[in-house]
């Protein structure tokens, strides 16, 4: 069953902004050795090496378009988010050569809410357990909501949420509620 129509209001309280960023193309770099030649072309398409172990990093398409986020996922696979699509393409022509990873385009099926403020921790606190939330250039995974969601923290006060599409109308009500109480 697919979503049925939803229109989110973004949240903006003192403290606290919450608001779906539509802008982002995302993808799943999915390697078998992370000094492979999948992993040096994603260094040199993106000027950085594959993130380490629950670490997120900005990065820089070698194309020059728009900017570009790495998260580690989990062994063996980090997520790519990049806000333009003609340097998002260009990483997965260049990666297309490599054998011993692929890059999935996972746009259509991961929703970016971004929480920031002052207030945004507390929030994320009440939604889950204080041990997924990333410290600053952390990703992490946990349950937020009664939901797996990869948060990634790559600027003071601000978090990006990663959730699957099918589940963000839940998460973004849950936050609506919870930020009531705050």
């Amino acid at each position: 069953m697919d979503n049925p129509p939803y229109t989110f209001k973004n949240l903006e309280i003192d403290g606290l902004s919450v608001g779906v960023e539509p802008g982002y193309h995302v993808a799943s770099l999915r390697y078998l050795d992370p000094a492979g030649r999948f992993a040096s072309l994603v260094s040199e398409a993106l000027g950085r090496p594959l993130a380490e172990p629950l670490r997120a990093l900005r990065v820089e398409p070698s194309t020059g378009g728009g900017q570009g986020m790495l998260a580690w996922r989990s062994p063996g696979e980090n997520l790519l988010l990049c806000s333009d699509q003609a340097a998002f393409t260009a990483v997965a022509t260049k990666l297309a050569a490599a054998g011993d990873g692929c890059m999935v385009d996972q746009t259509g099926g991961i929703r970016v809410v971004r929480v920031a403020g002052t207030r945004a921790r507390d929030l994320l606190v009440r939604l889950g357990a204080a041990t997924a939330l990333p410290d600053l250039g952390e990703a992490r995974t946990g349950r937020l909501a009664e939901l797996s969601v990869l948060t990634m923290c790559l600027q003071p006060w601000e978090y990006l949420l990663l959730v699957e599409r099918v589940y963000v109308h839940h998460l973004l009500e849950w936050i609506h509620a919870t930020a009531a109480d705050i």
